[in-house]
């Protein structure tokens, strides 16, 4: 085939480091198009993005060209500069990071999801979310390496 085409969506769930409660409604509602903008300068269109005080999910396309890796720096560098600036000195983003794969045909339902984040997170916490995700995905973790 001599054209490369791919569709490959990706859920991606951070959290503040120690899920400190830095991203309150005032900040989120400018951090979230901001983190739409860095998005779009490394050519990967994000679907959606959520969160509350400490997590964020954003649901985007990968493009062929550029690794999972390399767009996760780019959003945890980027926003964290931007948040120092808005008055978050010792602000910084979690070491890592959740990562999985949504078909085209869910992917509705991954943007209903993270649509519902403040109301998911009354009932629900942070550490609570992940395990049921990484269950869901398969992914065995050990809880001495995920928080941080």
């Amino acid at each position: 085939m001599p054209q490369s085409l791919s569709n490959v969506l990706v859920h991606l769930v951070f959290s503040t480091k120690d899920r400190c409660p830095h991203l309150t409604p005032e900040i989120r509602h400018q951090l979230f198009p901001y983190l739409g903008g860095v998005m779009r300068n490394i050519k990967c269109p994000l679907l959606q993005v959520g969160g509350v005080e400490d997590p964020i999910h954003a649901l985007f396309q990968l493009p062929r060209t550029v690794t999972l890796a390399q767009v996760v720096e780019e959003v945890k560098t980027g926003t964290s500069k931007w948040l120092k600036t808005k008055g978050a000195p010792g602000f910084a983003w979690q070491a890592g990071y959740g990562a999985f794969s949504v078909s085209a045909r869910d992917a509705d339902g991954a943007i209903r999801y993270i649509q519902s984040q403040e109301e998911h997170h009354r009932k629900t916490t942070f550490q609570e979310e992940l395990r049921a995700l990484m269950r869901e995905a398969g992914i065995e973790i050990d809880e001495r390496y995920v928080w941080d």
